[in-house]
């Protein structure tokens, strides 16, 4: 069995692995995974009940936290963007969001079975969605979004993905809970499948008594051999948010570069094939950009494209940012999109506006725009080089 390199990424089978290359009794794996990933501990000096030779042991085996909060930006609607420093020097964002309503709910792709939701949660609590990054910039280059514009820098491990979720419990308010975890960030986690899935799995082990695969979404533009694994890996339990964000593939080719690779009519099979549990519905998140894919005919076609599939729909008014000139189409426009949605029985939702003070909303992490004015000046160098 292949151990991961930081033990935070290590699933119990490894950990057991770990111990016995220490010297040391199983148990002691089961004690570890505990502390790191059920009581959210990354400093091995902490962990009480472990004796005091396999702490240090554990200090010498390179155990230490994957990241660190380099800075915190809060919202005045009480969205935090955490900003991460990981020990490479990349930084990467996650986004901490208060539920307040049931279509702030719905607005986030968190799933609406709320049978499990309505038990699980401790009275007077604030429900929190929590979205993180999957990589450091994005290769997708979706014309809308800042990731997408700068290029991908690199994938994160899994131990640095499940770290922001672990991190980010820290900075939770007493009153507030993590009911929902989506994979939103910066990156396409599909592109990144093995590191997405390990981190999946450490977030929902039982022996941690993690998370419901049911309260974790993950988002792809629509990498087909990926949405068939991450289907048959989980059997479905893991939610589905696909970035659709045109009707047809005229309009989805020159915003969205890789439907050229798996266009709308593979993407729709993939989706029809999902093996989606009873009561659950895929999410579609469609950017509207003004005069690019927010006509009512473009409404319509929607409404055709999706008939016969269990969706929720998420109308996203772009988000501006400084890599694009295309900008939200009118509260009219918006309305009137929506209307064709609803009038055609299609469950339809505008998202709330979250975070864009902090530069924490959809499409908008400002390190990622910071990797695009990068990447322009590095363009530019080399043309100037050139001539």
């Amino acid at each position: 069995m292949t151990t991961a390199v930081d033990p935070v990424g290590r699933l119990p089978e490894e950990w057991r692995e770990a111990m016995q290359a220490l010297g040391e009794k199983p148990f002691r794996a089961e004690q570890v995974f505990r502390w790191i990933h059920e009581r959210g501990v990354l400093d091995p000096e902490q962990m009480s009940d472990l004796s005091k030779p396999l702490r240090e042991k554990l200090k010498e085996s390179g155990f230490a936290p994957p990241a660190r909060v380099a800075e915190k930006h809060a919202a005045a609607d009480g969205t935090r963007k955490l900003v991460l420093e990981l020990h490479s020097g990349a930084r990467v964002e996650c986004v901490i969001i208060p539920m307040t309503d049931l279509n702030d709910a719905d607005a986030s792709a968190a799933p609406e079975d709320d049978d499990e939701d309505r038990d699980g949660s401790a009275p007077g609590k604030t429900r929190i969605t929590l979205c993180v990054s999957t990589q450091y910039g994005c290769a997708m280059g979706c014309v809308f979004c800042a990731s997408g514009q700068a290029g991908l820098q690199r994938g994160l491990t899994a131990s640095e993905i499940v770290a922001q979720v672990l991190i980010s419990k820290q900075h939770l308010e007493p009153h507030e809970e993590l009911k929902n975890l989506v994979f939103m960030g910066m990156g396409e986690p599909l592109h990144h499948y093995e590191e997405t899935a390990r981190a999946i799995r450490l977030l929902t082990h039982p022996t941690a008594r993690g998370m419901s695969p049911r309260r974790i979404t993950v988002s792809t533009v629509g990498l087909v051999p990926g949405i068939a694994r991450l289907g048959a890996d989980f059997g479905g339990k893991v939610g589905l948010a696909v970035s659709l964000h045109a009707p047809n593939d005229d309009v989805r080719d020159r915003i969205m570069p890789m439907n050229r690779k798996y266009p709308i009519v593979e993407l729709m099979r993939a989706l029809r094939e999902y093996p989606l549990p009873m009561r659950r519905r895929i999410t579609i998140e469609y950017t509207l950009m003004n005069e690019v894919n927010d006509e009512v005919s473009h409404a319509r076609e929607l409404v055709q494209l999706l008939r016969g599939l269990r969706v929720k729909v998420n109308l996203i008014p772009m988000n501006p940012i400084s890599a694009s000139e295309l900008k939200a189409p009118s509260g009219a426009r918006v309305a009137a999109f929506q209307r064709v949605l609803s009038e055609n029985g299609v469950s339809c939702f505008v998202r709330t506006r979250r975070g864009d003070e902090v530069s924490a909303a959809c499409g908008q992490l400002a390190i990622a725009d910071d990797l695009v004015r990068k990447k322009r000046e590095r363009d530019a160098q080399r043309e100037a080089n050139k001539s």
